[in-house]
């Protein structure tokens, strides 16, 4: 493209956030008693705090590529003798600006938006003289890209957040990345962060994951980071120092072409078992990384644009975006409801009611993550110290895995302690209880607790499904008592549900969301309704798929009947996951207050009463071919009337759609976005399907059973044209 159409794109968006590039001239330090010369250090920053990092949006690109132009222009009269790129403080760069990316307005723009990187790209990586990337914090996508076109690297110690999620936003690394990296790294390492981390949970490398993967060439400490990277940039451009790449390879080596080969086999079985092939994305960054290791850099470059511009058209870009961008990164972080911080009060001690894996995983997060004191209780010793023991086991594992300091451990060890008497809680001032799955049991502890705490001291409840409103009517302060439901494990699930009962007032209710942010947990809040959110979906989901089942309907037709969905896994898989007796009892409980929308499965209920744990046989699962035992198959009965695999999707597809808009009637959430995040967060719903409310309207359930689509925000409810 022309250096107009670039223009003309930039001009599209007067109102980017422009990362700009300022150069500092720096003489280099003295190598063998002389100095090699000038070097030009462009740092990155959009002038902003820490809390808007800097991003490349048309506007930004036009400006780095200017700045690299005049750069190489100087190079080639000897002014300078090497080139660095660094960020403002915890920042390289964030990576494309998304709000832009997804308003790119048809093909031809995104065409021109891939290009534009790749011109820009192209410039650092052909300066004339060597180009250096110092990775100070966080860098992503089209910020990573920049490190990887530059000469050489260096990585802070205390970077976080390196990564190449591309693949998971609905992209491919199209800036040069899925070229550059495989050949820097190896093609197994480079499909872990390519493909496996975006599609667990979008993992990142910290600096010295990305340095012993051979990312960076060299790491430094952040209290003096661009010095010595700058030092040892004159280092190396006086030839006293030459970098090993003991990770890189050469894709003509016959030996690595067959590593390249078993590689991408690899990433497809991978990316079939996370995403049943349902986004195209991964599977684009497979093909085009088999393509190039038979091009140059420039074909490559070619159908790196071609790709990204098609990708940009799909349902799923544009879908990931709305649920990353408006919902993971905007509304979780302004909980629709929550009322005024100031009214938060502040927590020093907390209490945790119990000490089994539950409570304990609690205990540890709180502790972790507030640096408070935390006591747990239970009703003997042996339990109290069965559940200290696991905080402190974890913490050993953390320690031992490099990501806790020694000191940090200790304290947090420190933290933990367990006691048989509730009168431990006399000064906490915050209470969960996380004990057995029944009514009576917990009005029981609260009934106990309050008799301890102080006035102000707040209640809280870990209940998946129970009312909550329930629980505070014998309470002396019901204002005092709150939902606050965590999702298994605890330590990795982002989400936290935060439950309003008709008496809790607003203090106590800014103060759990404080709580939540403070454990870095993404928060909703929601009504008190039986199963809130996730697990009454869930519940609705399984229910449908297990009543088909039931109906006659062949167990691996009725288990992956929900595979174009993408799910993280099969709901037979799930409720074994869950536990048939828990799964089972949320469902009896949902089938008290909802009735028949959640039946209770009678063939569940003979495996729970013969101590089966799950319809699978969970070696066959393991193997990829589920079966089930024989003698679990003798235990159950089934109707006449199968059903297709199109069916059950169908039939499943309308369920979750009636239950949503019951839930919307009923004011459970504020709108169909909590719903969405809820699911995303505390489900593992895919992003690429941008939320379960859009996919509803997409495929027509919602139109089909309440006779309007739910229409969120930000998501075309039409396929793309």
């Amino acid at each position: 493209m022309s250096a107009a159409d670039f223009h003309k794109l930039a001009e599209l968006f007067p109102n980017e956030t422009v990362t700009h590039s300022y150069v500092q001239d720096i003489q280099l330090p003295a190598v063998n008693g002389t100095s090699p010369g000038t070097f030009a250090l462009v740092t990155l920053d959009n002038g902003l705090d820490h809390s808007k990092p800097t991003t490349l949006g048309p506007n930004t690109l036009m400006e780095l590529g200017t700045v690299l132009e005049g750069l190489k222009e100087r190079a080639a009269r000897g002014e300078i003798a090497g080139v660095g790129v660094t960020g403002k403080p915890y920042f390289l760069v964030a990576g494309a600006d998304l709000s832009t990316v997804k308003s790119v307005s048809g093909r031809e723009q995104g065409l021109w938006m891939a290009q534009l990187g790749h011109d820009v790209y192209s410039t650092l990586a052909n300066l004339g003289v060597p180009s250096f990337a110092f990775i100070n914090g966080l860098a992503l996508g089209g910020g990573l890209e920049i490190a990887l076109q530059s000469t050489y690297r260096t990585v802070s110690t205390a970077a976080g957040a390196l990564a190449l999620p591309e693949s998971f936003i609905g992209l491919i690394p199209g800036w040069g990345g899925v070229y550059i990296l495989p050949r820097l790294i190896g093609p197994e390492n480079a499909l872990k962060v390519m493909i496996e981390n975006p599609l667990s949970n979008n993992r990142t490398l910290t600096g010295p994951q990305a340095f012993k993967l051979g990312v960076a060439d060299a790491m430094f400490e952040p209290a003096d980071f661009v010095e010595q990277s700058v030092a040892w940039a004159a280092q190396v451009i006086a030839g006293a120092v030459t970098p090993e790449r003991a990770n890189a390879v050469d894709p003509a080596d016959p030996g690595v072409a067959a590593r390249w080969a078993g590689a991408i086999a690899a990433g497809r079985t991978f990316v079939a078992a996370k995403t049943s092939n349902a986004s195209p994305a991964p599977a684009k960054v497979l093909e085009v990384m088999e393509a190039n290791r038979t091009l140059t850099q420039a074909q490559s470059a070619e159908l790196e644009c071609e790709t990204l511009a098609d990708l940009m058209q799909t349902d799923e870009f544009r879908s990931t975006v709305y649920a990353f961008l408006d919902l993971v990164q905007r509304r979780s972080k302004r909980p629709a409801g929550a009322p005024d911080r100031k009214l938060a009060r502040p927590v020093t001690r907390i209490g945790v009611v119990g000490a089994g894996l539950m409570a304990s995983q609690l205990a540890l997060l709180f502790a972790r993550q507030l640096k408070v004191p935390v006591v747990m209780t239970d009703i003997d010793q042996a339990r109290v110290d069965k559940g200290v023991g696991y905080v402190h086991a974890e913490v050993d594992k953390l320690l031992q895995k490099g990501r806790i300091s020694p000191d940090a451990a200790n304290r947090t060890r420190a933290l933990v302690t367990g006691s048989v008497s509730k009168e431990a809680f006399a000064d906490a001032d915050f209470v969960i209880e996380a004990v057995f799955e029944e009514l009576n049991v917990k009005k029981q502890v609260f009934k106990e607790v309050e008799a301890i705490v102080s006035p102000e001291c707040i209640l809280a409840t870990n209940t998946s499904s129970l009312s909550v409103t329930a629980m505070a009517e014998d309470l002396e302060h019901p204002e005092r008592l709150v939902g606050f439901h965590f999702f298994n494990p605890v330590a990795v699930m982002p989400l936290l549900e935060i439950v309003r009962a008709p008496k809790t007032d607003d203090a106590v209710l800014a103060t759990a969301f404080e709580l939540a942010k403070g454990l870095k947990k993404s928060a909703v809040l929601v009504k008190d309704a039986p199963a809130f959110v996730v697990n009454r979906l869930l519940l609705r989901l399984m229910g449908e798929v297990t009543a088909a089942f039931d109906e006659g309907t062949p167990a691996d037709v009725a288990d992956n009947a929900l595979r174009p969905m993408g799910l993280p896994m099969t709901p037979f898989v799930l409720g074994a996951m869950v536990g048939l007796p828990v799964a089972q009892h949320v469902q009896e409980s949902l089938h008290t207050a909802f009735g028949d929308r959640f039946p209770v499965s009678q063939n569940l209920q003979k495996l729970i009463d013969n101590g089966v744990k799950s319809i699978w046989d969970p070696a066959s699962v393991t193997a990829g071919k589920p079966v089930i035992p024989a003698e679990t198959l003798a235990l159950m009965s089934f109707g006449d009337s199968p059903s297709t695999a199109e069916e059950v999707l169908r039939r499943t597809q309308d369920a979750l759609a009636e239950e949503i808009g019951l839930m919307l009637d009923e004011g459970v959430v504020a709108g169909p976005e909590d719903i969405d995040l809820c699911m995303i967060l505390g489900a593992g719903w895919p992003m690429f399907l941008g939320g379960i409310t859009p996919y509803l309207d997409r495929v027509g359930a919602s139109q089909r059973v309440t006779g309007r689509k739910f229409l969120a925000p930000g998501v075309a409810s039409e396929p793309a044209g």
